[in-house]
């Protein structure tokens, strides 16, 4: 039974003149887990979201370092099974679905 304690994403865009940088920072705590993303678009301040998802609504979610270990699953059994669909934050971090 693995579960994601803490995840960090990033993303860099090196556009001139405004390079764009994201984070998206998950962490899991009692209650369930809280996504906090931030933005810095050039010069301009610094913009932050949480978000928070009670436990309930992520049973079955499946993070990208889950994701990763799962296809490697899969690629060696060489089969899916039908209909593999999985709770899944998108790099908004937004609630979506994640379907093999």
């Amino acid at each position: 039974q693995l579960e994601t304690l803490e995840q960090e994403e990033q993303e860099c865009l090196e556009l001139r003149p405004y390079p764009t940088e994201k984070r998206i920072h998950i962490v899991s705590q009692e209650r369930g887990l809280t996504a906090t993303k931030t933005l810095q678009e050039g010069e301009a301040e610094l913009q932050s979201q949480s978000f928070c998802y009670s436990r309930a609504m992520l049973r079955g979610l499946l993070l990208e370092g889950a994701s990763l270990l799962l296809l490697r699953v899969l690629a060696r059994r060489q089969t899916l099974p039908p209909n593999l669909v999985f709770p899944a934050i998108d790099t908004e971090g937004d609630l979506c679905t994640s379907s093999y």
